[in-house]
């Protein structure tokens, strides 16, 4: 018998949950939602940094690593969120109204 699939998920802080919600009830009922193409790019980027401070960065402070390995991964997850901005702009920058409403949906079933 197959194991069912395994999920993680992350509480997002109240303010960037209310962010997501209402930029992508925007997205879904704007009949050109590609006006809000540099707003989903800052979204996902906040989510990813959300998330990697969830998954990542709670660890390193529970483990009660030290100052330095604790400056190191901040550090590190900040460096990530920064070169993956060009890239996400890029991709999302691409994206047609389909495409995005995709996306959104997306979302939408993460945060279910």
């Amino acid at each position: 018998m197959p194991a069912s699939p395994t999920s993680l998920r992350f509480t997002l802080p109240a303010a960037l949950r209310t962010r997501t919600l209402k930029l992508l009830a925007r997205i879904d009922g704007d009949p050109d939602p590609v006006r809000h193409t540099e707003d989903l790019c800052a979204l996902v980027l906040s989510l990813t940094e959300s998330g990697m401070d969830f998954y990542f960065l709670r660890a390193v402070t529970d483990a009660k690593l030290g100052f330095v390995a604790r400056q190191t991964a901040s550090l590190g997850v900040g460096g990530a969120v920064r070169v993956m901005s060009p890239i996400v702009r890029s991709v999302l920058g691409g994206a047609d109204a389909a495409q995005l409403r995709a996306i959104s949906k997306h979302i939408r079933r993460l945060m279910a």
